[in-house]
């Protein structure tokens, strides 16, 4: 088999249609690099009700009343309709319709029975391609661990069908989530090896596997979405639990950084933003950066240092190192400090008190706006992202494309983006000292301005294009492909066993 490949990308998430986090961008922006490349990539996820049908008639009907087995015999099986819909520049996109499990739910994720609406979506992914015969992919490609159970599916129950064939590659995108538990509080009666085979969803057992354990077990070859977590995930500081399981399979586990959209994300033509400007006419982000002090009711000039955090608000983005050094930051050294975002009570209340106490020069949005971190990127002088880990990271990204200069845990993501000295700043240690020295000396490079203008032109001339990410999974596939064919060959036939 060569490229271009037919790879089917199975995933919980997508944007346009219903995105939480990264995942979603990368399903549907991933697919659609790979198109350019000649690959005939297509998704699946499922059809949530708060899809809005009215931007996306999701009307074509490609599989009716689909009967979708549970897994156990005892059990009436599912049925599902599949349509197809493909978003303008989009990839095409097929929707598992399930009334009671998706349609009627007002979220995608936590729900009690999550582990069953996802073992729905991946017997449901299988029995589509295996009962349609208009169109079969060469590689499934799944994402975390509600896509787990797909390559153990199809080297077991799948093993005497077309399905035997398909070539699975697995992306870890974040090794904490490992299935619809805490993987780090389960008793040793509960613990799942990933030996056993899959029970029915309804089964007691079903509820306690780890998925993330069995498409790491059974997939051909698994990425991550950063080289540089690849890496870490092998060590017991980020492993999870699992890093041993890793150890033994590293031969085929691959590190490919994910991308950024230099289409939507351009302020030379981003319409979000007050005054466009692109690498040439960096003066110009003066004026975004007096707006951004209007817009929240800071002192408007441009020689005062604007430091700000756009993010989710949670433990892994490091924000307890903020605790120490941010009134030494705003009472000392008089920066200007920036929030926008939602997430723990306990952080949106620190930040409010800091807002309490110096008003004149804290502006806080603590809820999620798709369009004001645009506006930060394109005003303020620095970003914070002192992560605890970061499996990939796209707050650098679009922060350095807008010319936003990162001050960075070296962790995860961060070290393949952020170049120190270069296009950002990085600290090792995760220690609020360490943070602080590294602020200072971003502070102090902002206080030259050719110095800092060339810093700014170095991050603004990153190339972190989805184009490029696409030929490294071509790469991947191929090696897949490879990999998969090399244990037909060595494995012994059965009268050999």
């Amino acid at each position: 088999m060569t490229a271009p490949f037919r790879v089917l990308f199975v995933a919980s998430e997508m944007y346009p249609y219903a995105a939480v986090g990264g995942l979603g961008r990368v399903a549907y922006f991933l697919p659609k690099a790979l198109i350019k490349m000649g690959v005939d990539a297509r998704v699946m996820i499922p059809k949530y009700g708060i899809i809005d049908l009215e931007k996306f008639p999701i009307k074509k009907m490609v599989a009716e009343s689909l009967k979708v087995e549970t897994g156990d015999p005892e059990s009436e099986p599912l049925f599902c309709n599949v349509k197809l819909h493909q978003a303008s520049g989009g990839p095409p996109t097929y929707f598992l319709e399930n009334m009671e499990f998706y349609e009627q739910r007002a979220n995608v994720y936590a729900y009690a029975d999550d582990s069953i609406r996802w073992g729905l979506l991946q017997r449901g992914v299988l029995q589509f391609i295996n009962s349609c015969g208009d169109w079969c992919p060469d590689i499934i490609h799944c994402n975390d661990w509600q896509c787990g159970l797909i390559p153990q599916l199809i080297k077991t129950e799948y093993l005497n069908t077309k399905l035997s064939k398909l070539v699975t590659i697995y992306t870890i995108h974040n090794l904490i989530y490992q299935a619809n538990f805490d993987h780090r509080f389960v008793s040793e009666l509960d613990y799942d090896d990933g030996q056993s085979e899959v029970p029915g969803f309804y089964s007691e057992r079903f509820c306690k596997l780890n998925s993330m354990r069995r498409g790491i077990l059974y997939s051909d070859l698994i990425s991550t979405v950063s080289e540089n977590y690849s890496h870490e995930i092998l060590t017991p500081e980020y492993g999870e639990g699992l890093d041993q399981l890793l150890q033994e399979v590293r031969t085929k586990l691959v590190g490919i950084t994910n991308g950024l959209d230099y289409d939507e994300f351009d302020p030379k033509t981003d319409k979000n933003i007050d005054f466009n400007y692109d690498v040439r006419t960096i003066d110009k982000r003066w004026y975004n950066k007096l707006e951004l002090q209007a817009e929240f009711q800071l002192e408007k000039n441009v020689d005062i240092p604007i430091v700000a955090i756009s993010n989710n608000l949670n433990e892994q983005k490091g924000l307890d190192l903020l605790y120490p050094i941010m009134d030494y930051l705003l009472g000392e050294m008089k920066i200007q400090f920036v929030v926008n975002g939602d997430g723990e009570t306990r952080y949106k209340s620190f930040f409010s008190e800091l807002f309490n106490r110096y008003p004149k020069q804290v502006g806080l949005n603590l809820r999620r706006d798709p369009l004001l971190p645009r506006h930060i990127f394109a005003g303020a002088d620095i970003i914070l992202l002192p992560s605890k880990f970061e499996p990939c990271g796209i707050v650098q990204m679009e922060a350095l494309r807008y010319g936003c200069i990162p001050v960075a845990r070296a962790t995860g993501g961060h070290v393949d983006t952020i170049k120190d000295g270069f296009s950002g700043f990085l600290f090792n240690k995760y220690d609020s000292m360490a943070l602080f020295a590294t602020i200072m000396r971003a502070l102090e490079a902002l206080r030259y301005p050719e110095v800092w203008k060339k810093i700014v032109k170095n991050a603004m001339n990153q190339d972190f294009s989805w184009d490029r990410v696409a030929e490294h999974y071509v790469k991947a596939y191929d090696r897949a492909v490879k990999l998969k064919r090399q244990v037909k060959i060595t494995s012994p036939r059965p009268e050999e066993l």
